[in-house]
C-alpha cells in the first residue's frame, strides 16, 4: 500500500494537490485544540466584527471567533466522516469478500440483504430517525446509522473483485494448505481490494460529510454541536447574508469544498491507478 501511495505522489498531480489539500484542511482541524475559545460558550467575542488582524475570519452574531469556531468544526466534520467510512467499510468488506468467496447460499442471502439496503431511501429515513430520536439525538449516533445504511454499494464492487480472486490458483492452494475462509479473504484476498477501499473510503467520506452538513443545515441533526453543516445553520438562522455577515457562511462553504474537492482528487486518482493501462501510461509519461 505504501508503494501505492509513493507511485501516486510521484507520478499522479491529482493524488498530490488532493494530498496537499486534505493535509490543509487537517492542520486546521488540528489547530482546534489551542482553541483560546471554548466550542461551546457564545459571547466570547464582540459579534458581528468583520475580518480583522484580531479576529482574522471576524465574528459572527452568537459572539464566536468564526475561526477559532471553524477550526472545531471542520475537526467534528471531518471525523464524523472517517467514523462512518471506517465503519461501513468494515461492514461492506466483510459482506463482499465473504460473499464472493463462499458463493453458493451464503452469497444469495447476503446479497440480498444487500440489495435491501441498496433500495431504501436513506434521507427520509435519517430525517424520520431525527425525529423519533430527537432527545437522544447525537453526533455519535447519527455517524453509526449513517454508516449502517452506506456500505451496501461497495459490498457490491468487493464481491465481484473477490469473485474472480476466488478462481486464482492462489486461493485453490490455500485451502489444500488448510487455511479456513476466514484466513483466505483476509491474509490472501484483502490486499487486492485495498486499492479499491482507498476508493471507496474517499467516496464514503463524501457522501457522508455532504449528508451531515445537509441535515445539519436543515436542523435534523444535534446542531450545538459545531459542525459545518451547524455553523451554517446558525448563520441562516441569523440571517447572516441579509445581515451583511458573508463571512459567517463564506468560510465554512469554502472549506467544505476544500474538502470535497481534495477527496474526489484522491478517489479520482486512485481510480486511475486502479486501471492498468492508465497508470502505465501516466508512470511512462512521468
Amino acid at each position: 500500500m505504501w508503494n501505492i501511495l509513493r507511485d501516486l505522489l510521484r507520478y499522479n498531480w491529482e493524488f498530490a494537490a488532493g494530498a496537499i489539500l486534505l493535509g490543509a484542511v487537517i492542520i486546521v482541524a488540528a489547530l482546534s485544540f489551542i482553541s483560546p475559545y471554548p466550542p461551546l460558550d457564545v459571547y466570547v467575542a464582540p459579534p458581528d466584527m468583520p475580518p480583522s488582524s484580531e479576529h482574522w475570519l471576524g465574528t459572527n452574531s452568537r459572539g464566536q471567533d468564526v475561526f477559532w469556531q471553524l477550526t472545531v468544526a471542520v475537526r467534528n466534520t471531518l471525523l464524523f466522516g472517517v467514523v462512518v467510512a471506517v465503519i461501513s467499510r468494515l461492514i461492506s468488506l466483510a459482506v463482499g469478500l465473504f460473499a464472493g468467496y463462499m458463493g453458493g447460499s451464503v452469497d444469495r442471502m447476503l446479497m440480498s440483504v444487500n440489495d435491501t439496503f441498496i433500495v431504501l431511501p436513506i434521507f427520509p429515513i435519517l430525517v424520520l430517525f431525527y425525529f423519533v430520536m430527537r432527545d437522544q439525538m447525537s453526533w455519535a449516533l447519527l455517524a453509526l446509522v449513517a454508516a449502517c445504511l452506506g456500505w451496501s454499494y461497495d459490498a457490491r464492487l468487493i464481491r465481484s473483485v473477490a469473485l474472480s480472486l476466488k478462481t486464482r490458483e492462489f486461493t485453490t492452494q490455500s485451502a489444500f494448505c488448510g487455511m479456513n475462509a476466514a484466513e483466505i479473504v483476509t491474509r490472501e484476498h484483502l490486499p487486492y481490494v485495498m486499492p479499491i477501499v482507498f476508493t471507496t473510503t474517499m467516496n464514503n467520506m463524501n457522501w457522508s460529510i455532504g449528508l451531515e452538513v445537509t441535515l445539519s443545515v436543515l436542523g435534523f441533526t444535534d446542531v450545538n454541536t459545531p459542525t459545518i453543516g451547524g455553523m451554517i445553520y446558525w448563520a441562516n438562522q441569523h440571517a447572516a447574508l441579509v445581515s451583511g455577515i458573508w463571512w459567517w457562511i463564506a468560510a465554512p462553504v469554502a472549506l467544505v469544498i476544500v474538502v470535497f474537492v481534495s477527496l474526489f482528487l484522491l478517489s479520482l486518482s486512485m481510480n486511475e491507478y486502479i486501471d492498468p493501462r492508465s497508470r502505465l501510461a501516466r508512470m511512462g509519461s512521468g
